[in-house]
């Protein structure tokens, strides 16, 4: 199994450079996990897979104290820049355990991250560890229905794939079902409290409404909130 799944070198600069603008990260994504995330003043953030920090960014400026985990050097230099020092952000393959004492954190966001992860048992466990009793995680994936209209093949097909994005570029993550990713998360520990098939931001309109009308009529992300339980 590979121990690593990060996106490094050339692949983590084009990443940084696709996720700023496209409809699905810009004007998809993010809007709605920025939605579910809500307040976070004064609460203990980790944001799994932070990427570039756009979100540990946005969660800073609302009042949450953040640490961001990412595999790749590359990306975490971008996460610096972003979030201008005011993050806590750690190295970390996230094939490994966590790096975090028990009950650490008010909230987990784990934003596009979790298809491409292979342990995806053991993150989950430990992600339930790092957590608090009661605390948030609110995780985002592709559609599995739109990774049928971008890369053909039966819904219920799965396995790993490695998709295009451009450049000669390739990253690598599970397909899965709906069915499928809500309840690994469900097994995992987590109690599920609301699913979303979130709609591109009206911000998307009015800066390219013919791509907003493109994209309007397919769901491209699953959005989940869930909560670890009081034990």
């Amino acid at each position: 199994m590979p121990s690593d799944t990060a996106y490094h070198g050339d692949l983590g600069d084009h990443f940084v450079q696709l996720s700023a603008v496209h409809p699905t990260n810009a004007f998809v994504d993010r809007p709605a996990m920025l939605a579910l995330i809500g307040d976070v003043a004064g609460l203990d953030v980790v944001d799994v897979g932070c990427g570039a920090g756009f979100y540990s960014a946005a969660m800073i400026e609302r009042g949450a104290r953040v640490t961001g985990v990412e595999g790749s050097e590359r990306l975490l230099a971008h996460a610096e820049e972003a979030t201008r020092g005011r993050a806590t952000l750690v190295q970390h393959d996230l094939e490994q355990p966590l790096p975090f004492a028990d009950a650490s954190f008010d909230l987990a966001v784990m934003a596009l991250v979790y298809h491409h992860v292979y342990d995806r048992k053991q993150l989950l466990s430990e992600l339930r560890r790092v957590l608090r009793p009661g605390a948030r995680l609110l995780a985002s994936g592709t559609h599995a229905a739109g990774e049928q209209r971008w890369l053909g093949g039966s819904y219920y097909e799965g396995g790993r794939v490695d998709a295009p994005v451009g450049d000669g570029l390739t990253i690598n993550f599970e397909r899965m079902t709906i069915e499928r990713f809500v309840n690994e998360l469900i097994d995992g520990g987590f109690v599920l409290e609301r699913l979303l098939e979130p709609r591109p931001s009206e911000e998307l309109r009015e800066a390219d409404p013919a791509e907003y009308e493109r994209i309007s009529d397919r769901p491209s992300v699953l959005t989940l909130a869930l909560r670890r339980p009081v034990d």
